[in-house]
């Protein structure tokens, strides 16, 4: 086989390989690395494709989103069951656990671009409003996106 074919297709696969999409795991947690009621991550950076698996590892939990990327649509889990979303629209995902809102379990998460920034940043404050814990950590989630 000529070298410049060995290039082409290791240049392909490389190419295959890099573009795969990602199954992002979150955990449901009551009690996590920064505390009590968190997501973990509770921010990804992810793509367009990729899929995010939330699992609820310990029980009470579910997730419900609150703003998401334009054309996405609202998505809504049932407590205590493994729920998944494509990813299939650039920009925010903003969501959070029902039950466990007013103690800041919330999470963000950002395919590609945040597009949508605006709509976040105008229904942020009435979801803010809702969180009596740690309001400080649902704060530093918008400061990480780009």
């Amino acid at each position: 086989m000529p070298f410049k074919y060995v290039l082409m297709t290791l240049w392909a696969l490389t190419v295959s390989l890099n573009t795969q999409a990602k199954d992002w795991q979150i955990k449901m947690l009551s009690y996590g690395e920064k505390g009590p009621m968190v997501f973990e991550p509770d921010f990804i950076q992810a793509q367009v494709g990729d899929t995010v698996t939330f699992v609820p590892t310990q029980s009470g939990h579910h997730v419900k989103s609150y703003v998401t990327a334009d054309g996405q649509g609202a998505w809504s889990s049932k407590l205590n069951e493994t729920y998944q979303i494509s990813l299939d629209h650039e920009g925010i995902n903003l969501y959070y656990c029902p039950p466990h809102l007013m103690m800041g379990m919330v999470g963000v998460i950002q395919v590609g671009n945040p597009i949508n920034k605006a709509a976040v940043d105008a229904k942020y404050p009435s979801l803010r409003a809702k969180v009596a814990l740690h309001p400080e950590r649902v704060d530093a989630l918008l400061k990480n996106l780009e």
